[in-house]
């Protein structure tokens, strides 16, 4: 089902985002939970982001095979990271900023998720400053898709 989203205020990032707006409310969906590859610490350190900005509990589950969770999920492997989110019926493959993930629901497009493939140094429960714009894709069909965003 659809999400219903509430954002608080909104407005640009200025000159680092494009198409994703400042995001400053609660994500309300009623199903949240993340497949994470087994002792991996920023898997956990998303998960600890994302809980502020969610009106439900986030699920999280350590799998065994990471790899089978994202063919099951239909995240083609040039898009994968280390954790696998479903929201409400969305996939959202790696370390997603939440602003990205606001615009999903939103705009509610024909699609089945993003991503956001490795473990970019400056994104969210990853370390490090950001050295590149993050290039977030869109996911349909087990196949890369369209630049969703770039931030």
């Amino acid at each position: 089902g659809a999400a219903a989203l509430t954002l608080w205020a909104g407005g640009c990032l200025g000159d680092t985002t494009e198409g994703a707006p400042e995001f400053h409310g609660t994500l309300l969906v009623t199903e949240a939970h993340q497949y994470s590859a087994p002792g991996c610490s920023c898997c956990h350190e998303y998960a600890a982001y994302l809980r502020d900005y969610l009106d439900t509990q986030l699920t999280e589950t350590a799998a065994d095979d990471v790899a089978a969770i994202k063919r099951e999920h239909g995240v083609p492997t040039e898009l994968q990271s280390c954790h696998t989110l479903v929201l409400d019926g969305y996939v959202v493959e790696g370390h997603v900023p939440v602003e990205v993930i606001a615009k999903l629901f939103e705009e509610q497009p024909a699609i089945d998720g993003i991503a956001l493939p490795g473990m970019p140094s400056g994104s969210p429960g990853m370390g490090g400053q950001k050295t590149a714009p993050f290039t977030v894709y869109a996911l349909g069909g087990g196949r890369m898709g369209d630049v969703y965003v770039e931030m």
